[in-house]
């Protein structure tokens, strides 16, 4: 059964999917705090993420609540990977390069990073950072400068800068002002949105 919308929510959708970015995207490993996954999700949403990747090896995805979320859950894109391999092998497989959130000493700053080509980031668990399954794929690692004297952000305020960042680049790139999307896909995905 077709739900009826009306026109200006029908060009919300269109004008939102002309946005979406495609060849930048999020994997999330292991965080388990369901609040982190949603506001993660609700940057995505908020900065035109297509997609997420999810790696879940030693902890379950968590239950997601509409109220925390926003819904943005049901307008970004998850895919699933059941190991790290899988994981790497499918997005340099298209093109990506991985980058981990990282402190390491080679860990270079966000704003030092071309955010505007296929870049995959990696967000690691609240407590153990990214794990060590990853490292032999990942292509470098970045970090955010802190002024203060905290080491660290919350992960899903590190991710809201990260995709800040990407966002400033991207837009003054241009990336935002033809669609990613192919015709097709657009045009399914537009059709589905329809009935959200």
């Amino acid at each position: 059964m077709r739900t009826c919308i009306t026109e200006r929510r029908a060009e919300r959708i269109r004008d939102v999917l002309a946005r979406r970015q495609t060849d930048l995207t999020l994997v999330i490993n292991n965080i388990h705090d369901p609040h982190n996954v949603s506001a993660i999700l609700r940057s995505c949403d908020a900065f035109g993420i297509h997609r997420v990747h999810l790696l879940y090896t030693d902890t379950a995805f968590p239950a997601l609540g509409k109220k925390s979320s926003g819904s943005a859950k049901k307008w970004v894109e998850t895919i699933r990977h059941p190991d790290a391999a899988s994981l790497a092998s499918s997005l340099k497989g298209q093109g990506f390069v991985l980058l981990a959130t990282s402190f390491s000493e080679t860990a270079r700053p966000l704003q030092e990073w071309d955010l505007t080509g296929k870049v995959a980031i990696i967000l690691g668990n609240e407590h153990r950072g990214v794990d060590e399954e990853l490292a032999p794929y990942v292509d470098g690692a970045l970090y955010i400068p802190m002024q203060g004297m905290v080491q660290s952000l919350n992960v899903s305020v590190a991710a809201a800068v990260i995709l800040y960042e990407g966002f400033r680049q991207r837009l003054a790139a241009g990336c935002y002002d033809a669609p990613c999307l192919p015709p097709d896909e657009f045009d399914r995905l537009a059709a589905a949105w329809e009935q959200k």
